[in-house]
């Protein structure tokens, strides 16, 4: 006996299923992001934004500044040069006069700072008080003037000195001190006479100081016999 073929009616309903089937296993599924990935690419981008606004402000401030300057320059050298002012004579002086010599002398404890002005009034100030005020006898005096007396140069400067410490004596061969190595410092040529004179070298002699059981330095008291 030969089995008959039995044929299977496929509905449409089949025909639809296998069809999806086909179109799921093609396409590719693609994930949505989440609302708060979102959020953070936003972000991202507005800070990059951001970075981008700001160096494109500091390029044109730049540039600006650069144009700004070269316009500065160009201006000024077109600019005529402006006629200096001549001085006045008296302007001239004061100039002149507020150049001089300054040196620093020293005897026993007191220091003298000696100043001396080629122009000018010549006077001789000491400590605001002129030369014959300050020291009354004439021996101080012929000591404090003594290195111009040997370089002739009396009525050639206007000296200032300022004089602390020490006795009148000290302060005068101070003074004089001061005043040989100014005039060393106005004319090298000065150095041997007033070296010979003896008048540039710092005498460094000083009072001995007094003892304990002596009058002075070295004085004992009288010895007596009874």
């Amino acid at each position: 006996m030969v089995k008959a073929k039995t044929t299977k009616k496929v509905t449409k309903k089949e025909e639809v299923e296998k069809k999806t089937k086909k179109v799921k296993s093609s396409v590719v599924l693609v994930e949505i992001p989440k609302a708060k990935e979102i959020k953070k690419v936003k972000k991202v981008k507005k800070v990059e934004k951001e970075v981008k606004v700001k160096k494109e402000t500091k390029k044109e401030t730049k540039k600006e500044t650069k144009k700004e300057t070269k316009k500065e320059l160009i201006e000024e050298e077109k600019k005529p040069l402006e006629k200096k002012e001549l001085k006045s004579d008296n302007e001239d002086l004061e100039e002149k006069s507020s150049r001089y010599y300054e040196a620093q002398g020293k005897r026993k404890t007191s220091s003298a700072r000696v100043r001396l002005w080629t122009k000018g009034k010549k006077e001789f100030i000491v400590n605001q008080k002129t030369l014959v005020e300050y020291f009354p006898t004439i021996e101080l005096q012929k000591t404090a003037l003594a290195s111009l007396d040997v370089m002739k140069c009396l009525e050639k400067f206007r000296i200032s000195v300022i004089v602390k410490g020490g006795g009148i004596s000290g302060q005068a061969e101070a003074i004089r001190h001061g005043i040989t190595r100014a005039l060393v410092l106005f004319n090298p040529d000065f150095r041997k006479r007033l070296k010979k004179a003896g008048f540039l070298r710092r005498d460094d002699r000083s009072r001995e100081r007094k003892k304990f059981g002596l009058k002075r330095a070295r004085r004992a008291p009288q010895w007596s016999k009874r």
